[in-house]
């Protein structure tokens, strides 16, 4: 059973890819810090290690350097992840003899797929009856440099050919404008329509501060499937709608989407995020920050409904806020 070092010191990054990596058989490893990743190369001797370029203390390619030059584990594939990916980065993961760089964040069959070459012959397959955990969006991969090598050879074995991924969709983030009610006469608009809406003013339907109470009055709102409350690591802890939707990867994968986007608005002297819509091939999803401490995820069923439903989640965050 292969071994796979994951090392992130996000929380919510580690926790997506052991859940792509469950059930396949690999074994998953997670560090932290570069420290940490160091002390379990040595000690668990993996058979790649999958790390993100910022850590607390020595950053990825710090790790990078030591794996190449320890004599028992200089030959292992090293796939680095990052939040950018430019031509300072990709030569520097050249200098290092990084194997490949990823952008995060990443979809989760896009890893596996990575993972899957990187170890060459040795094909990750999924157990019987697992289901495929779902992807956020596909992973930008750009070419590395002529001066990375390639993965060490490793022992032929039959091997079925990896999933065909789906195209790409970029998410576009978009910090919301204020709130604007549909206009249309009052004749046209069916009651369903609006006591989503009126629950959230008056708070006919919501019981106090109770938060499944609140997200499944979002959910009321024709056309949204799907309210996720997670906190900043990534951690469900609330959610309503449709349960074929997996809660917890839409928690993990939108902290890990709003951490790379904060730090864009850090870096850009935009502040902090507020909020995001992204649109994939059958839906759309909204991300907004409630307080310091959570993120909500909506799951929109397609554009027509989302005026009315990025109303309804802007009416709902300071009672959400309050109510953690």
């Amino acid at each position: 059973m292969p071994k796979v070092l994951v090392v992130d010191d996000s929380l919510s990054v580690r926790k997506v890819v052991e859940k792509a990596l469950t059930g396949r058989g690999v074994e998953v490893l997670s560090a932290a810090t570069g420290t940490e990743a160091i002390e379990r190369i040595e000690q668990e001797r993996p058979d790649i290690v999958v790390c993100d370029v910022i850590l607390p203390d020595k950053d990825g390619y710090k790790v990078c350097e030591f794996v190449r030059a320890h004599p028992a584990v200089a030959r292992i594939p090293l796939l680095l992840i990052s939040g950018v990916v430019n031509s300072t980065v990709l030569a520097r993961a050249a200098e290092v003899q990084a194997n490949d760089v990823m952008f995060k964040p990443f979809a989760a069959e896009e890893l596996v797929r990575k993972i899957d070459s990187l170890l060459g012959a040795r094909v990750i397959t999924p157990a019987p009856d697992t289901p495929e955990p779902p992807a956020a969006r596909e992973s930008v991969t750009p070419p590395m440099p002529e001066r990375v090598p390639s993965p060490p050879p490793a022992p032929p074995s039959p091997a079925p050919p990896p999933p065909v991924a789906a195209p790409p969709v970029a998410p576009a983030p978009i910090v919301p404008p204020p709130p604007v009610v549909p206009a249309a006469p009052r004749a046209a608009t069916s009651r369903a329509a609006i006591e989503p809406i009126a629950a959230l003013e008056i708070g006919e339907e919501s019981s106090g501060d109770d938060l499944k109470s609140r997200l499944e009055t979002l959910c009321a709102t024709p056309g949204v499937r799907l309210a996720a409350l997670a906190d900043r690591e990534g951690f469900l802890i609330e959610s309503a709608g449709d349960h074929a939707l997996d809660a917890e990867v839409a928690a993990a994968l939108s902290a890990c989407v709003a951490e790379s986007s904060h730090g864009i608005g850090r870096d850009l002297a935009q502040g902090g995020l507020l909020g995001m819509i992204l649109e994939y091939q059958h839906g759309m999803l909204l991300l907004h920050a409630v307080g310091r401490s959570a993120l909500l995820a909506v799951v929109v069923a397609d554009a027509a409904a989302l005026g009315k439903a990025r109303y309804v989640v802007r009416k709902a965050l300071p009672d959400l806020e309050r109510a953690l």
